[in-house]
Parts: structure tokens; C-alpha cells; sequence
């Protein structure tokens, strides 16, 4: 089966109506967990963004609170999963801040973990790259803002 594309589909749907169109998105929600938490953020949450922040925060510190920290191959893993799961948060919103904000809350979460991110390459390394990335973003943002996390930035970086 070929996949239509983005423009397809979405000159298609102009002729749905609003009944029909309730009814695929439902019929989306069922198939992907990603899919039913997508439709979740727009309907509920898109409208009160720090608040979602702080839930996606919350959901942060749990997921490292469960880490289990008996051997490094084991915390990489589960630090791994718990950037997969902040960045498909990100995608959710879509919104340049938000991005910048839990990355830099992840960050900083994994500096403090213990054991010592410091004593394994592969973490040392992810960090990295994640404070460049949020460096790379926070670049492209409003000067105001640009000062205000350039400053957290430099905490994390210490």
C-alpha cells in the first residue's frame, strides 16, 4: 500500500465532514499510544503550556527516580529512554521554549543523578550534545530569552 503524502492527505480531508473527521481521528487514537497522547496535548493541554512543562517535569523525575543504578549498562539505557520519551514530548509542542526548557531540565537531572554521570564516556558525551543543541536553539531565540537561558546553561555547565 502507498502512503499518500502530507498534501494529499490533507486536501482529502477538506472535503470530510465534521462528523467524519471526529470519527478518524478516533480511529487514530486506537492504533498508536503516540498517536492517542498527541491528540491528548492538542485537546487538553496545548492551551496552558506551563503547565504541560511541569508535567512533562514531573514525568522526568520519576522516570530517573526508577533507574536502576546497579550497573552503568543499565543506566545508560534508562537514561537513553527517558531522552527518547522528553523528545517525543517536545515534538508534541512544537515550540522553540518548551524544547529549550525540558532539555535543560533533563540536563540538569542528570547531572545531579548519582551515581556520577562523570565516571561513563557514553553519558558524559550525551550531555554534551544535548547542552549543544539546546545552545543551537536558544541562538536562533529572542535576545531576552537568549540571556536568561544562556545563564542556565552555564549552571549546568559547571
Amino acid at each position: 500500500m502507498k502512503t499518500a503524502t502530507v498534501r494529499e492527505l490533507k486536501q482529502e480531508l477538506t472535503y470530510k465532514t465534521d462528523i467524519e473527521l471526529v470519527e478518524l481521528c478516533l480511529r487514530l487514537s486506537k492504533f498508536k499510544k503516540e498517536n492517542k497522547e498527541l491528540l491528548t496535548y492538542l485537546l487538553y493541554e496545548a492551551d496552558n503550556e506551563e503547565e504541560y512543562i511541569i508535567n512533562v517535569k514531573r514525568n522526568i523525575d520519576q522516570e530517573f527516580s526508577e533507574i536502576n543504578t546497579s550497573s552503568y549498562y543499565f543506566i545508560k539505557k534508562s537514561v537513553r529512554k527517558v531522552l527518547r520519551n522528553t523528545k517525543k514530548y517536545i515534538r508534541y509542542s512544537k515550540k522553540k521554549e518548551t524544547e529549550v526548557e525540558l532539555l535543560l531540565y533533563f540536563c540538569e537531572v542528570l547531572k545531579q543523578m548519582k551515581p556520577s554521570y562523570k565516571r561513563n564516556t557514553v553519558l558524559i558525551n550525551l550531555l554534551d550534545r544535548q547542552i549543544s543543541i539546546v545552545k543551537k536553539k536558544v541562538s536562533a531565540m529572542h535576545e531576552d530569552l537568549q540571556y536568561d537561558y544562556e545563564r542556565e546553561i552555564e549552571k549546568i555547565e559547571d
